[in-house]
């Protein structure tokens, strides 16, 4: 008598991997508060690093772990429908249950080939209701004016201690108040019913930490972020307190690095913040908690609903073509899709697998405001309504190893997604004077930055930069990106003889990792204000020393100071 196909048995191990990885994520992120007490910061790096390469090294295991247990009945897909089936009734009463969804999609994915994804096996449409009808964790702290906005905010601060004491904490207290007074209208400070609500748990990243939530009267709200530092030797600094929604959604932004923070119920949190920072969409706050995974479902599900409910056509993404990349975008969604070519520029060097490697990098370094952040998918299937025939045609001439046509539909079978920004060198190109130099300073800004966090981008040319709505300047070309530690930056060495100027190859060996900043001027700026205005604002870059002493810096373990919000007072370090 055949054996009854074990569809609950596989369920259970499947939920069993997902609760093995979720207390290995936790361990991670509850280990957040001691090492900003501690001044960790390069074990705040690495446990980022970690916690972002553990979902795919848990599912990795689980799939083997399955694979030895049940053999080539694993691979019976008829049956799936029912380990989804059960799968439902084991998360049903979870607080993360939305989470468990996507983990199943991803141990199912991890077993079979694209070409099985369907609603009937996995969670292509989430069977979570947005809110569960029960009682859930309480993630909250309400603050009431009561005595005044100093009392308020003593009583605050008294929920958050550190094992690290406050340097100044009246002084702190003091100025914010203050702040607050600035910021919001007179008569809210005045409103007996202003009121202030805060996320219990503290959320951590890089060398901060942060209290987030809002402020709220009967009739209106404003988003609270209230940022801390630890400096050594010093204590806990309360470093500015933000109410203003374009600089809080900055720090929730798409270039930021992960937040670390224990999130018992994650739906609540998300819908909080998207409460207050309503521009946000939801994949991009799960994303920022370190949700990624969820992240990209959530993205996923936004695309296909928009695909199926409005009439947009996918189209090329204005710019420069690409060199390694082709880009095509939808007009009415915000991201572009970027797929390799199958062949390159000659100028290029790079192979598609180290383009790979490159870009998955960046998922996992410090992008300090400064890079955008992508997600990697495989086989998309696209109606071929959806393409403009332009479009289409070149997509099928430049990767046609990537971008197929099978009948009525088109298959990606590779891509990147990023956030849709508008190219630095067409945004100079319409900018008034004061926008270009602002633009300018901002690029010169995020290269520094990005050098001081260990990544030097390669290619720096202003197509390879975008424009946010907020105006930040933000690197998102990857094919050429690099340690900085790893690059030999020299100077030119001078000429032996008059004749060495005059020829046509360097009288000077040149090895592969060798860079002469002296040659940025020209390679950067073909306009020559553009040039002159650069050099008056970031000449140093073009100095190989100022590249040396960042590269000592990091050698030495320094991890640089890089805020998220405008500071709206300079402290003496």
């Amino acid at each position: 008598m055949a054996q009854p196909w074990p569809d609950t048995q596989i369920a259970r191990q499947i939920l069993d991997g997902f609760d093995a990885y979720r207390e290995l994520f936790r361990r991670l992120t509850d280990g957040a508060q001691a090492r900003f007490e501690q001044a960790q910061w390069q074990a705040a790096q690495q446990a980022s690093v970690a916690r972002i390469n553990l979902y795919e090294e848990q599912v990795a295991a689980l799939a083997e772990h399955l694979r030895k247990q049940h053999g080539e009945a694993l691979l019976a897909v008829e049956h799936w429908p029912r380990v989804k089936r059960a799968y439902i009734e084991l998360i049903d009463r979870r607080l993360d249950d939305e989470l468990a969804e996507t983990w199943f999609n991803s141990s199912f994915c991890s077993l079979f080939s694209h070409d099985q994804i369907n609603d009937g096996c996995m969670f292509i449409h989430t069977t979570r209701p947005a809110l569960q009808g029960r009682q859930r964790a309480a993630q909250t702290r309400r603050y009431a004016l009561g005595d005044g906005l100093g009392a308020l905010l003593q009583a605050i601060f008294a929920d958050y201690p550190f094992a690290m004491p406050y340097e100044d904490l009246p002084g702190d207290l003091l100025r914010l108040e203050a702040q607050l007074r600035a910021d919001l209208p007179d008569w809210v400070c005045k409103d007996p019913a202003l009121s202030v609500e805060l996320f219990v748990p503290v959320l951590y990243r890089n060398k901060g930490a942060y209290l987030v939530g809002r402020l709220f009267t009967l009739d209106e709200q404003w988003p609270l972020v209230i940022p801390l530092l630890h400096r050594e030797g010093r204590g806990i600094q309360i470093d500015a307190l933000i109410t203003d929604e374009a600089e809080v959604s900055i720090i929730f932004s798409f270039t930021r690095s992960y937040f670390m923070v224990d999130v018992p119920v994650p739906a609540e949190f998300v819908g909080f913040l998207k409460r207050i920072l309503p521009g946000k969409h939801i994949a991009e706050l799960y994303t920022s908690i370190g949700f990624y995974k969820h992240g990209k479902s959530e993205f996923y599900r936004a695309l296909i609903d928009h695909l199926a409910s409005t009439d947009d056509r996918f189209i090329m993404a204005p710019g420069v073509r690409g060199m390694v990349m082709s880009v095509f975008t939808l007009p009415g969604f915000n991201t572009v899709f970027k797929v390799i070519k199958d062949r390159f520029s000659p100028s290029k060097t790079v192979d598609r697998n180290t383009v790979i490697q490159k870009y998955r990098l960046v998922k996992s370094i410090d992008r300090v405001g400064r890079m955008a952040d992508t997600q990697e998918f495989a086989d998309f299937r696209f109606p071929l309504s959806k393409f403009e025939p332009a479009c289409l045609a070149e997509l099928l001439e430049v990767a046609p190893s990537t971008v197929l046509l099978e009948g009525d539909s088109v298959r990606v079978r590779h891509c990147w997604t990023e956030r849709r920004m508008t190219p630095l060198n067409l945004y100079v190109e319409q900018a008034s004077e004061a926008q270009v130099r602002e633009a300018l300073d901002d690029y010169g800004l995020a290269i520094k930055q990005l050098a001081a966090a260990n990544v030097f981008p390669g290619d720096m040319l202003l197509k390879n930069f975008g424009v946010t709505r907020h105006g930040r300047v933000v690197f998102y070309d990857y094919d050429e990106i690099s340690l900085l530690t790893e690059v030999n930056f020299r100077r030119i060495p001078p000429p032996r003889y008059p004749e060495d100027e005059m020829a046509a190859e360097p009288w000077y060996s040149i090895a592969p990792n060798d860079v002469f900043p002296e040659e940025f001027p020209p390679f950067l700026f073909a306009d020559i204000r553009q040039r002159r205005l650069f050099s008056t604002l970031h000449g140093e870059l073009y100095d190989a020393a100022y590249w040396q002493g960042l590269q000592t810096a990091i050698r030495d373990g320094a991890v640089i100071d890089v805020f998220p919000y405008r500071r709206k007072r300079e402290r003496t370090e």
